[in-house]
């Protein structure tokens, strides 16, 4: 099956929604439309996550053929925590397939070297094997993730890493005014917006617990979740996770014909790394680990740096 081709290089499914995001975000977060905070705050929670959704289609080249322009459109850090540059550089070496789990070289990988892993804290490992459960990755997930990710971006800035400073200025540049009209006492509470950060964090950690596994072949890593309700939606089918590693340039709505038109080849390719629903999901793996934290495949003879 070919991609639907685009209309004057515009795919326009995508920048529709791009735009439905950023007004329903505009309303809610600027109080124009007069809602409790117990509705505004999972309403906003729910349109930060399709933001950051349209900014991974933006890394992949969506909605333009000209990459720059799709960049830019997604580049508003509206979840404030993560600049879009980094992002972007994070996740585009994580689709070096050959490395996917690597607690080295995967930057988006949530295992850690054994060695590394049995010298932390007895507390630490605690909270860490209960972040590897369904239940713990929605509750701790966001903070543990953030603390790791913010800790290894402050050794990156002293060192003068490349593109790291213009990365964080550039976020700081469209957070800022973000941060001011949020503060106005009109719009939002802060600590609200802030709630509905954390929440958008928790949802997006939905969609990468079971993302990846340890396997010895990186063709059987990437998992197929045959979900076709709202979180595959929200996600614009990254649930279909092992056909975006294989055909990252696809557009999102031509992903789940991509896959049912081939998909005993997909699962065959795979290693049958597959769950029927993020509900599945959930059943399995609410308390008990996904896998252990400590890589079962890790080469112990790597130092850490």
């Amino acid at each position: 099956m070919n991609p639907r081709s685009r209309v004057y290089s515009v795919e326009w499914p995508t920048l529709g929604l791009i735009c439905l995001t950023y007004v329903s975000w505009g309303l809610l977060a600027t109080s124009l439309v007069s809602l409790p905070l117990w509705i505004s705050i999972p309403l906003l929670a729910v349109v930060l996550v399709m933001h950051s959704s349209l900014q991974h289609e933006a890394i992949h080249g969506h909605p333009f053929s000209n990459h720059r322009m799709s960049e830019a459109l997604m580049t508003p850090g509206l979840g404030l925590v993560i600049p879009f540059a980094r992002f972007r550089d994070l996740h585009l070496a994580h689709h070096r397939d050959s490395n996917l789990t690597d607690p080295y070289d995967d930057p988006e990988s949530h295992y850690f070297a054994p060695g590394q892993f049995y010298r932390f804290p007895a507390p630490v490992r605690w909270l860490l094997g209960v972040n590897n459960t369904f239940a713990g990755r929605l509750v701790l997930g966001p903070a543990i993730g953030l603390e790791g990710f913010w800790r290894t971006e402050q050794k990156l800035l002293r060192q003068n890493a490349p593109n790291v400073r213009r990365a964080w200025a550039v976020h700081l540049l469209t957070a800022g005014p973000i941060l001011g009209l949020i503060a106005h006492p009109a719009t939002m509470p802060l600590w609200a917006y802030a709630l509905a950060v954390y929440l958008s964090l928790s949802i997006l950690k939905i969609r990468t617990f079971v993302e990846h596994q340890a396997h010895e072949l990186a063709s059987g890593r990437s998992v197929i979740i045959e979900d076709r309700g709202a979180l595959a939606f929200l996600f614009l089918n990254n649930n279909l996770h092992a056909v975006h590693h294989m055909h990252p340039k696809v557009a999102w709505y031509d992903l789940p014909s991509l896959y049912y038109s081939r998909r005993d080849e997909y699962l065959r390719r795979n290693r049958g790394y597959r769950f029927a629903s993020y509900a599945a999901v959930a059943r399995r793996f609410l308390v008990n680990p996904k896998e252990p934290v400590p890589h079962p495949l890790s080469d112990n003879s790597r130092q850490d740096g």
